[in-house]
């Protein structure tokens, strides 16, 4: 499968200070764990600064420019205890819009089969006007979106298998019947939504809640009893992944316990959904995942398995289960 990857520099550039789980090096991680052989044929393109018009598509204007206003000229601020922007948070942001656009474009305009974006802050935690959990502008959203305005997809799945919860996404698109948009993760945890009982006005938000300690065959369950069927029968023309990682077995946010292996047989899941229903149209944007180790990992996983690849992984021993904070 023709592959691509896409990212820029921008995303070290913002800076959440000391100490803070959404960092540089979780970019820097990823780009070591892709340099290597099996990626060789794996295509590269940078993630230009994208315009206004995709993120106004989903963010009102008035708070696009309270986020650029809020830009420091030096140092850091915090927009709630999670959420931090530094002088480079802006271009940061506007490079993984930018990324989304072109990801879609070439999905769309079939010179790729997917794309995976690496870039940061995540977006799904920030709802049209209010950022929180990391989160500021909504990437998947905008990706989602720009297929909708730019390619005319009539409905679009967004699956979400990142531990938390993307509550921002889920109220996006809670009035939309063109968009479905599913999940899996942690309950209870942070942001405290993704109830199944929350089905969005037109029955397309698909919950899929885990609990504390599940594994891999519990979350093959979730997928393969609730979420993959409701993928098929809403037939998207393409599907938005929403790739966080921090549902693996040793990030210290969480306390599920997936491994690589996990993520890669998700992956093909949708894969196979995607070419049942759209041509095999995917776009995958990062979001969480905050150990270093079990991100590499994971995201070298994901991207193996949309060039149509697999890569060994391992079993955690039982006492390697991470406890969350």
């Amino acid at each position: 499968m023709a592959s691509v990857l896409l990212g820029h520099p921008a995303s070290l550039g913002h800076d959440t200070g000391p100490g803070h789980p959404e960092r540089a090096e979780r970019i820097r991680a990823i780009e070591k764990a892709l340099s290597g052989e099996a990626f060789r044929t794996l295509k590269r393109l940078e993630a230009p600064r994208g315009g206004m018009e995709a993120v106004l598509r989903v963010h009102p204007a008035e708070y696009v420019g309270k986020i650029e206003s809020a830009v420091p000229l030096e140092g850091l601020v915090a927009l709630d205890s999670d959420t931090i922007m530094s002088p480079g948070t802006f271009e940061a942001l506007l490079h993984a819009a930018g990324g989304a656009v072109l990801a879609v474009d070439v999905v769309m305009r079939g010179e790729a089969d997917n794309a995976f974006l690496a870039a940061r802050p995540p977006g799904h935690h920030a709802e049209r006007a209010r950022p929180m959990g990391f989160c500021l502008f909504n990437t998947a959203a905008i990706a989602a979106r720009h297929a909708q305005a730019a390619h005319g997809a009539e409905r679009v799945a967004i699956m979400d298998f990142d531990v938390h919860h993307g509550n921002g996404t889920q109220a996006i698109f809670w009035s939309d019947p063109s968009v479905l948009y599913c999940s899996t993760h942690e309950m209870p945890l942070f942001p405290g939504t993704g109830a199944r009982r929350e089905r969005g006005e037109y029955d397309t938000i698909v919950n899929a809640p885990l609990s504390a300690g599940d594994d891999g065959r519990v979350f093959k369950e979730a997928m393969e009893a609730v979420i993959l069927p409701r993928i098929a029968a809403f037939a998207p023309n393409v599907i938005v992944i929403s790739a966080g990682f921090d549902a693996h077995y040793r990030d210290p946010l969480a306390n599920l316990n997936l491994t690589e292996a996990d993520f890669a047989w998700a992956t093909g899941k949708l894969i196979d959904v995607a070419l049942d229903h759209c041509d095999g149209r995917i776009i995958s944007v990062l979001e969480g995942g905050y150990d270093l180790e079990g991100l590499a990992g994971s995201v070298a996983a994901h991207v193996l398995t949309l060039m149509g690849r697999r890569m060994p992984t391992h079993t955690p021993p039982s006492d390697q289960a991470s406890t969350g904070s």
